[in-house]
């Protein structure tokens, strides 16, 4: 038996990787802290469970869905859209239901590259971006993402071989992992660019309600004439600690968000029409519960911001996301310091190379963990350091 070539190049899933190290630890009795996975540790709020019991409940909704997500769901979508961002959608055209944004960035491959083209990727950014251009046996070219530029992705530097080959740029502000924010200057920028060179502008922005210190971050949509080569992702799973639930929508450009329906159409059935209502209630009720979120979040990035750097170890206080960026040592790459900390620490982070090239020198900290064991893992990294 012969698996396609394109699985030959492509490189073990980092996540997964992570929870194999964990859960062997764990078998031998270790206590392990986990700061590696952005899981969140408070549940869902209620209103939105609520919401789920009652729709599971319905006959109606125990039949296929809709491919493209239930007429209720996109306009919910819609809804939040106008009212977050002021960005109005028509939710038959511009609006497409996901089982996670995770899923629609790699289909979205699917729907607009062929073999040999390249995929623009920062080269520090989420695995699936390139991921899913290894799967469609195409190429990833990384745009440098440097500290120096405020972790912002320079496509200034793509050669023109790279330009004419390429199909997707992929975006994502805020950042995961670096934390970083994107300005609307930058974003006209990119658009400006796409549009030059013919290229599908996708912004991921999973991270897009989770903000402090006043900061809120915009949409890719807000921006002129962003319609004409942008897709953006939207996923509730931060937002709304559904991690678990599967559930995020695509809007945007009409023919992206058609080409990424006709791949759906063909290799899923839509996601749980009980989901969808829940989404809803989640998109379009009371909004107190992100707000509490962010607070609890602001009040965890400080404290870990604080006690890294009491240890010595370089980071910022980011504006948005749930992670913490930091350089690690010296002496130490992101891989060996990582391990270093699992096997002599038991505390888990991320080596920052796992996303991309530029990511070497540093690891990511999740705060989905309570106070006190990010305390605790923090007092552990020191007596290590």
């Amino acid at each position: 038996m012969k698996t396609a070539e394109c699985l030959n190049h492509l490189e073990p899933y980092l996540f997964a990787q992570i929870d194999k190290k964990r859960d062997a630890l764990k078998a031998q009795g270790v206590d392990v802290i986990s700061l590696g996975i952005g899981d969140p540790d408070q549940p869902t709020p209620a209103h939105i469970v609520e919401a789920m019991e009652k729709a599971i409940r319905k006959p109606e909704n125990h039949q296929y869905p809709d491919y493209a997500g239930s007429k209720a769901y996109r306009e919910a979508c819609a809804s939040y859209m106008d009212k977050r961002f002021g960005v109005k959608l028509n939710p038959d055209t511009e609006i497409l239901a996901l089982i996670g944004s995770k899923e629609g960035i790699a289909h979205l491959h699917t729907a607009f590259v062929n073999p040999g083209d390249y995929v623009l990727v920062p080269s520090i950014g989420y695995p699936v971006y390139s991921g899913g251009a290894t799967l469609q046996s195409a190429h990833s070219y990384f745009m440098p993402v440097l500290e120096e530029n405020g972790f912002l992705a320079d496509f200034d530097s793509i050669p023109e071989d790279v330009l004419a080959k390429a199909k997707i740029m992929f975006l994502g502000y805020p950042n995961n992992p670096t934390g970083a924010c994107a300005d609307e200057a930058y974003f006209d920028k990119a658009i400006e660019f796409c549009l030059e060179h013919d290229i599908l502008l996708a912004h991921d922005n999973a991270y897009v309600d989770i903000c402090y210190d006043g900061y809120k971050a915009p949409s890719i949509l807000e921006r002129p004439q962003a319609k004409k080569c942008c897709i953006e992702f939207f996923s509730l799973s931060k937002s709304y600690n559904m991690t678990g639930w599967r559930i995020a929508f695509a809007a945007g450009n009409v023919e992206a968000i058609q080409a990424l329906g006709t791949v759906k159409n063909n290799l899923d059935s839509g996601q749980f029409t009980a989901i969808q209502e829940a989404a809803i209630a989640a998109l379009t009720g009371p909004q107190d519960c992100v707000q509490e979120m962010c607070k609890l979040y602001q009040h965890r990035r400080d404290l870990v911001v604080d006690a890294l750097r009491t240890i010595g170890l370089d980071c910022k206080a980011p504006k948005a996301t749930i992670y913490v960026w930091t350089k690690v040592p010296e002496d130490e790459t992101s891989e060996s310091f990582a391990t270093k900390l699992l096997e002599q620490a038991h505390v888990i982070v991320t080596p920052g190379n796992g996303y991309g090239p530029d990511g070497e020198g540093y690891i990511r900290i999740s705060l989905t963990t309570p106070d006190e064991r990010l305390l605790e893992a923090v007092r552990r990294i020191k007596e290590l350091v």
